[in-house]
């Protein structure tokens, strides 16, 4: 039986000391039976985040640029994987998910998964439900999602595609998937999910929201601008 690939996962964080803690717990209880570790990269946060993160991270580094792709990218210079998996902060995982990560990635041309979401808010899940029906239209239209919330590729693929731009905050994973799409095949597993917070569904509501993302992507290339998108803590 082949070997299976090390795992890097790694978390990007700012102020998420109420979340940080539960995300971490289940990356720590996966079934997966290869060689995994957890990267936690934190932009400078001045709550309890490090300190929480320092008892169930194998590495935390300290990235001065805020930013999810910045923290994301700083991730996987540090990372020893062969398979990098990006996990938000307020996002917990099903025991299997890095087992059918590496499942999907072993397929042949196939250079990322992501992972389908529910939130932990069930009165909100079926605003959340429609967002993701989008993921499906985008692909149709040409786009390619990799909904950076729970995202996996191959590390070469990742190095080879540039990483996340640094300089978009919102829509970063669709312009990311657009230049992931043209090294391989990116498949959207259907036999596990993640929980992330409805934090931001609370806040806003889902055409706010659609309006970020996927068209902030829009916003983006065509009038070289992004919609607000405040942080939500």
């Amino acid at each position: 039986m082949k070997k299976l690939p090390f795992v890097s996962i790694i978390v990007p964080t700012y102020q998420e000391e109420k979340y940080i803690e539960k995300c971490l717990l289940s990356l720590r209880n996966q079934d997966y039976k290869g060689k995994y570790e957890i990267i936690v990269a934190d932009s400078m946060s001045k709550d309890k985040t490090v300190k929480i993160a320092k008892k169930y991270a194998d590495k935390v580094i300290l990235v001065k640029k805020k930013g999810p792709s910045a923290g994301r990218n700083a991730g996987a210079k540090e990372a020893k994987g062969e398979i990098l998996f990006f996990v938000d902060a307020d996002t917990m995982l099903l025991p299997n998910v890095i087992t059918e990560v590496v499942k999907c990635l072993r397929k042949r041309g196939v250079v990322g998964v992501s992972i389908p979401l529910i939130t932990d808010d069930l009165k909100k899940n079926i605003y959340y439900f429609t967002s993701l029906g989008l993921y499906y239209l985008l692909t149709k239209v040409n786009l390619q999602p990799v909904y950076a919330v729970c995202f996996a590729c191959k590390k070469e693929s990742f190095i080879k595609a540039g990483g996340f731009d640094e300089k978009l905050y919102v829509a970063e994973d669709v312009e990311f998937g657009q230049r992931l799409k043209k090294i391989g095949k990116i498949l959207y597993s259907t036999n596990t999910f993640a929980i992330t917070s409805a934090r931001r569904l609370k806040k806003w509501n889902v055409f706010k929201i659609i309006r970020a993302w996927p068209l902030g992507y829009l916003y983006f290339k065509l009038l070289k601008r992004q919609p607000k998108y405040p942080a939500i803590r």
